[in-house]
């Protein structure tokens, strides 16, 4: 005869491993939220980038407004001054094509400075670097993007 010794449970049946088993649809809702989610936070990151480079673009531009703003009167003065006191030596209409050479050149160095400090500003590099991943992401290849 043979004995069969009994099961030691702690009162609760074994239960199968169950495999949750997603619908088609149920798949697609979900990577239509994550894209919805990818792209709005695409879209926050795009705005904060435009933020910082308005702010560095409206930095040249008021840089360059104020310094043709004093130039202009600290200029005035002074070639009218330079004017008299050229005009004493070589005449007054030939002193006047003097100083307003001289101001020709400055204004170029002004606008050389400002066009430099304009050129600084980056743009959108984050958001471009990040949006031109995503159709590897989407595609299950997010290492092509490293």
């Amino acid at each position: 005869m043979t004995e069969h010794s009994p099961l030691i449970t702690s009162g609760t049946p074994p239960t199968p491993a169950v495999r949750e088993e997603r619908s088609i649809g149920d798949l697609m809702g979900d990577v239509t939220r994550d894209l919805s989610v990818l792209l709005r936070q695409e879209v926050e990151l795009a705005k904060a980038e435009l933020r910082e480079s308005a702010g560095q673009a409206g930095k040249g531009g008021g840089m360059l407004a104020g310094a043709g703003v004093a130039g202009f009167l600290a200029l005035m003065f002074l070639s009218v001054a330079a004017w008299w006191a050229l005009g004493l030596v070589i005449g007054n209409g030939w002193s006047g094509l003097v100083v307003a050479i001289v101001w020709a050149v400055v204004a170029a160095a002004l606008a050389a400075a400002g066009r430099t400090e304009l050129t600084r500003v980056r743009g959108l590099p984050t958001t471009a670097d990040t949006v031109s991943k995503i159709p590897n992401a989407l595609k299950g290849n997010e290492e092509d993007n490293r």
